[in-house]
């Protein structure tokens, strides 16, 4: 694989390219990517939360409470890292399918039960074998 932010082959350089980006952008920016990449109800089941209330966040009318945004900044790093190598269409399948390397949950399922840290290994893993 190669980073085109980085110009290199390395999977650190896909990495801080993911994080660079999962901070420097606003929670309403990544609300509004997770939803058009992901679908509102796939990321209501990862955020716990109904499609109104995702609205509001990518819209800015209400900042999620701390432990959302978290939530949202380490699934959009995850779809940031699965970009990078693999079409639109099968990211979002990615998060809704039964994953080994999560037991078999999805990683839908796994970054709402706060696993994120193994969501991102999976990920990796995933962009490796690609």
């Amino acid at each position: 694989m190669i980073n085109t932010a980085t110009g290199d082959g390395s999977r650190f350089g896909a990495d801080r390219a993911a994080h660079v980006r999962s901070v420097g952008l606003s929670v309403a920016e990544i609300a509004a990517v997770l939803q058009a990449q992901l679908g509102q109800a796939l990321l209501g089941v990862i955020v716990g939360k109904n499609a109104r209330t995702l609205a509001r966040w990518a819209h800015a009318t209400v900042r999620p409470p701390q432990a959302s945004e978290k939530l949202l900044r380490d699934t959009f790093q995850v779809l940031e890292i699965l970009c990078l190598v693999h079409s639109a269409d099968v990211v979002r399948a990615w998060f809704m399918g039964m994953n080994p390397d999560l037991g078999d949950a999805s990683p839908a399922e796994a970054l709402s039960e706060g696993r994120s840290r193994e969501v991102m290994a999976a990920a990796r893993s995933y962009v490796a074998a690609a």
